[in-house]
């Protein structure tokens, strides 16, 4: 793995809300954390509710986890541009979050209950 990322299972059950409403609650979720960046918590696409996402045009990049695709997320009150993204390839050095979702901290809540 890359030296400077460290992905582990949490503890515990972790929950996604935007405008009020539980996007995703799982107890499989990962923490990544990289170098001196906040930590992450990527939530298994199985435990998002996918009906409330609609894949954005939008990528980005990043030399050691892959090509990000993005999320807009849809509520009663608007739209939350490209929230939420995935690698849906990533890196071998970061393969556990193949299949997994993070979400931007300073457009939804994220906590563990």
């Amino acid at each position: 793995m890359t030296d400077h990322i460290k992905i582990h299972q949490t503890d515990g059950t972790w929950v996604v809300r935007a405008a009020g409403a539980v996007l995703a609650e799982s107890k499989q979720a990962l923490e990544l954390v990289e170098g001196d960046y906040p930590s992450v918590i990527y939530f298994p696409r199985d435990d998002i509710a996918m009906a409330f996402l609609d894949a954005s045009d939008h990528s980005s990049s990043c030399p050691h986890k892959g090509t990000a695709s993005y999320f807009n997320i849809v509520t009663k009150s608007g739209t939350l541009e490209n929230a939420a993204w995935s690698y849906e390839a990533p890196k071998d050095a970061v393969a556990a979050i193949a299949g997994h979702l993070a979400f931007y901290t300073d457009r939804v809540t994220v906590e563990e209950l």
